[in-house]
Order: structure tokens, then C-alpha cells, then sequence
């Protein structure tokens, strides 16, 4: 989609500020004030002030599906920072949780707003000492604090007597690997021994401790084959992005170009849109931070997104040296949500910032990378960016 100049409204934008908050397990911080950190860190990061922010994106807003998935919405910041605003949305059906940075930038293209105050926050880790998990909270068919449930009791009967819950729906197709593409579980342990060997080296990861195949092989079942360390990892944090006209942008040698986007619902679908979109292609990419909500699905963007074909990921990434630090295809650098902790993709998009802008500290990639593909969302709630390296 282009404009009647010939300009797509990724070539109008640019992330300019990145910030997160503390990042941890029970961190038992009320998660406004997470949200205040994150916010105010990628506010000074882009050089501004909160009197210069006249937008603000999120996902999922104040209220969603289950404990701690939300800390904030629109108005709570707003309120919180005195913000004056011109544009602003938040809600949970949108194009994966990055769909949140995509209206960003369609705000910013068609001169809704100048600087986009977009943020994530998450305190499940805490929320759950009180309510319980996610699945529990959904199979209950209750939620908290004035919390819909996304599934009601009337479309959960027939699977709440077996306990089915998110981590079954991916273990079907972690199951279906097995069966078609003859996959062991010695492969799917390569992707968790990889993201944990990146989060060893990066201080915000919240589990850093070495972890080998033996502890792959011999986990908890969550949902066969589905094992503890196939899973993400609750957390408590924010993080946060400005996005600016380009125009305005006030140190455009430290902004990050947005190069393509992909909304459209669904794995192949979203990538295809984001190809669609520029001209560069997966052989021009230097780093991944795809989504693992699940281990299998981080596979299945791999897939998606061309650098392998269908059902050929465990191939693609086997013995671990191409995602690895020197590798043609670093894969989620800063430990993934399998060990750095469920933000959901904003994380992963917060480490490809750093790592493109050479900021990324004690985890830093030995090599300089220039171009980066960032993914959200599973299934039919997808979204993927391409992200360039400052000029």
C-alpha cells in the first residue's frame, strides 16, 4: 500500500526511543508504576519529554483475558504522565501484540499523531501467586478484577473435564512434527538449550542458569510432548517504544527504520504481507527474534517467514550453530520468552533495537547486524516486522 506520492507508511516512521522496566519474576511491583518506567525510559531515549508525546498504541489495554496479561491502558498513562493526546488506541484483537506498534505507524502516516507512545505491560507472574495460571483462570471460566475470560463456559465444556488448555493446542503441533517429519525430542531440545545459552549472557533474562539436554529430556510433561522447557515464562515488566515521524525525529543516527510490516491474519499470511511490502528478502536477514510462546511455534515462524521450508525448521536450526552468536541467523538473542521471560514479541523487538544499535551490553552479537525480522502472535493473531539498523 502506498500513498498517492508513492511513499508507504513505513518509510514515514521510525522507532526513535526503547525502554524497559525492571523484568522479573514476582516482582510484586504494581505494574502502573512498570508501566511508568518502561514509558518514561523510551521517552528520554528518543530525546523528548511526556509534553511531546501526542500518541499512544498498546495492546491489550486495561482489560483482558486473564491475571497480570494487562498492567495498564491508554488512559491509566495518559492520566499517569500527563499526557496530551491527539490519537490514541489500545485493545486485544488486533494483529498479534506488535499490531500495536502497526497502528503506530499508520498514525503517524496519515498525520494522526507525531510521536507514538506505544508499551507493553505484563505482571502475570505476580497475579498468578493469587489467581492462578492462565489456562486454570480460563478453564475456570472466571476471571479477576472485572477481567472477561476469553473462552466462556458455553465453548470450553467439552474440553474443561481433560484440563486443555494454550499449551495443548501447540503440543498438537509439536505432535504432528513428530509423526510427519519424523521429529525426536533430542531436536526440539535445540532451540531451548540455544535461547538458554543466549539468556546466560544477558542480565535481564530471568532464567540464566545452564541447561542441558539431559534436563531437556527429563522435564515435567505439561502437555505431551509439551515439556516445561517447550514453554514461556511468566513474568512481571514493561516495555516500551516511541515511534516518530520521521521528520521529527530528533537524533534520526540512533532511530531505527521500519522496513516492511505484516498484519494479515495467520503465519504464512502475515509473512507473505510483510515480503509483499520491500524488496530485501530472508537472505538479507541478519537476525531473527521470532515468537515462542511455544518452541514449536518460534519453528513455525521460521518456516513462515521462507528461511526453510514447511515442516524443515528442527533441520534448519539442528546442532544449533546457524541460530548461534556466530551464526548466519542469531534466533532470540536475548534468551526468547522460553528463558528471558513472556513479553509478547515486544521483547523480542526491544532486543532487536539493541542489538541493531550495538546497545544490547554483555549479550552483544560479536558481529554488527544490519537487518532484523521480528515476529508476535501464533496461529491467526499474527504480526511480523522487518527493522533496519540506524543509518
Amino acid at each position: 500500500m502506498r500513498g498517492s506520492d508513492g511513499r508507504r507508511p513505513e518509510d514515514t516512521a521510525l522507532i526513535t526511543g526503547v525502554g524497559r522496566s525492571a523484568i522479573g519474576r514476582r516482582l510484586r511491583v504494581d505494574p502502573w508504576v512498570l508501566t511508568a518506567d518502561a514509558a518514561l525510559a523510551a521517552i528520554a531515549d528518543a530525546g523528548l519529554t511526556p509534553d511531546d508525546i501526542d500518541g499512544v498504541s498498546t495492546y491489550p489495554g486495561a482489560f483482558w483475558s486473564t491475571p497480570g496479561i494487562t498492567g495498564a491502558g491508554v488512559d491509566d498513562v495518559r492520566a499517569m504522565l500527563g499526557l496530551r493526546l491527539r490519537w490514541h488506541t489500545g485493545g486485544g484483537e488486533l494483529a498479534g501484540q506488535l499490531g500495536s506498534i502497526v497502528n503506530a505507524v499508520l498514525a503517524v502516516a496519515a498525520g494522526l499523531a507525531t510521536h507514538v507512545l506505544c508499551f507493553r505491560t505484563v505482571w502475570e507472574s505476580t497475579a498468578q501467586e493469587g489467581f492462578g495460571s492462565r489456562s486454570a483462570t480460563l478453564l475456570g471460566g472466571g476471571g479477576t478484577q472485572g477481567q472477561p475470560v476469553r473462552f466462556g463456559r458455553e465453548l470450553t465444556h467439552w474440553s474443561t473435564p481433560f484440563g486443555i488448555g494454550y499449551p495443548c493446542y501447540a503440543a498438537m503441533e509439536m505432535q504432528r512434527r513428530i509423526e510427519l517429519a519424523g521429529a525426536s525430542r533430542e531436536k526440539f531440545a535445540t532451540l531451548a538449550l540455544a535461547t538458554r545459552a543466549y539468556a546466560a549472557r544477558n542480565e535481564a533474562a530471568v532464567y540464566r542458569d545452564p541447561l542441558t539436554l539431559d534436563d531437556y529430556l527429563g522435564a515435567r510433561m505439561i502437555s505431551d510432548p509439551i515439556c516445561v522447557y517447550d514453554c514461556d515464562v511468566p513474568v512481571d515488566g514493561s516495555v516500551a517504544f516511541v515511534v516518530s515521524n520521521a521528520a521529527a525525529a530528533g537524533d534520526p543516527g540512533r532511530a531505527l527504520r521500519l522496513e516492511a510490516m505484516g498484519s494479515a491474519s495467520g503465519f504464512d499470511e502475515s509473512a507473505a504481507m510483510m515480503w509483499e511490502r520491500t524488496d530485501l528478502r530472508p537472505a538479507d536477514v541478519d537476525l531473527a527474534q521470532v515468537y515462542d510462546g511455544f518452541s514449536v511455534y518460534a519453528l513455525r515462524w521460521l518456516e513462515a517467514l521462507g528461511f526453510c521450508g514447511r515442516y524443515e525448521a528442527l533441520d534448519f536450526i539442528e546442532g544449533g550453530d546457524r541460530i548461534g552468536p556466530t551464526g548466519d541467523l542469531p534466533l532470540n538473542t536475548g534468551g526468547g520468552q522460553l528463558s528471558g521471560g513472556r513479553l509478547h514479541g515486544y521483547g523480542g523487538l526491544l532486543e532487536a533495537c539493541l542489538q541493531l544499535r550495538g546497545e544490547a551490553g554483555a549479550h552483544q552479537l560479536p558481529t554488527a547486524r544490519q537487518l532484523a525480522v521480528v515476529t508476535s502472535g501464533a496461529e491467526s493473531f499474527t504480526s511480523s516486522l522487518l527493522v533496519g539498523a540506524p543509518r
